[in-house]
């Protein structure tokens, strides 16, 4: 952890953090904003395979949303990862995905990792491949969603990345 880090306090979200979720989410300008509902129903059902970073109010200022995929269950898929504009470039979004995965790691056994990036976020794409490097890890790029698959408009290709074997 690095000294802009010390701080923040890393746990489980909780369902009173579900609006702060949707907001970090939606001010972000990058992700897919999922329904305000979707929040709440995350952080009450999938708190066990996500993660919140408070600052030192308590106050949530990053998020990692996550489940163990039913069909692969030491595979955990991270689904969103945000930070509060006034937040970045600190690590947080490293922290909580490095804290995330090891918690999961103990809890359920996970041996991987995945996520969807659409090409071209660059963010999300650092973040993921520094977590393989850090890990010692494979990392496999390949297109899970075309665009044409996404009946909501204009919408880029998601690209799989699995992430592992990852060491215990």
């Amino acid at each position: 952890m690095t000294a802009a880090q010390a701080d923040l306090q890393i746990d489980r979200p909780t369902v009173a953090d579900g609006a702060a979720l949707w907001r970090i989410a939606k001010d972000s300008k990058a992700l897919d904003l999922n329904s305000s509902y979707s929040y709440l129903l995350w952080c009450r059902d999938f708190a066990g395979t996500s993660a919140v970073a408070r600052d030192e109010h308590g106050e949530p200022v990053g998020f990692v949303t996550g489940y163990v995929r039913p069909d692969r269950p030491h595979t955990l898929l991270v689904w969103q990862v945000a930070v509060d504009g006034a937040q970045r470039g600190r690590g947080i979004a490293a922290a909580l995905l490095d804290g995330l995965v090891a918690r999961v790691g103990d809890a359920y056994g996970v041996t991987g990792v995945e996520t969807t990036i659409t090409p071209g976020n660059t963010a999300s794409e650092r973040l993921f491949t520094s977590f393989a490097e850090r890990h010692g890890a494979a990392l496999e790029r390949e297109v899970l969603f075309e665009a044409g698959l996404f009946p909501d408009g204009p919408h880029d290709p998601e690209v799989l990345y699995r992430i592992g074997p990852l060491p215990h």
